[in-house]
């Protein structure tokens, strides 16, 4: 399970990619998609950068292009299937949140009934 800020790079990741197998983009062109708020930086995005990569969403090799750093990104199969996974844990976070509400509509019901035989 990815963490919020693994989960938001991910998505700025997949979104630069285009639906391609890979791709070459510099920190910057990263940091611009990420929200401003979280406070990213240069190196906190190479740490999660690395972080992924370890985690197999994608191969990474860094290069300069005119004293400019760059990323070159090959997604594997988890990187590849982002989106898809993003998806179903949504979906699952959404059940979730429905069967807790059934719950506790079944939990009151419950009580009601428990109240007016025994009250």
């Amino acid at each position: 399970m990815l963490s919020r800020n693994e989960n938001e790079v991910m998505g700025a990741i997949f979104a630069l990619c285009d639906g391609t197998e890979g791709c070459l983009v510099s920190p910057i062109d990263i940091l611009s998609i990420l929200p401003s708020k979280r406070g990213y930086s240069a190196e906190k995005l190479d740490d999660i950068m690395f972080a992924l990569k370890c985690d197999g969403y994608f191969d990474l090799i860094t290069s300069e292009r005119k004293g400019e750093k760059m990323y070159v990104i090959s997604l594997k199969e988890n990187g590849r299937a982002y989106k898809r996974i993003e998806k179903q844990r949504r979906r699952d976070i959404t059940f979730r949140i429905f069967l807790a509400f059934i719950g506790a509509l079944a939990t009151f019901i419950f009580g009601l009934i428990l109240k007016a035989v025994f009250g």
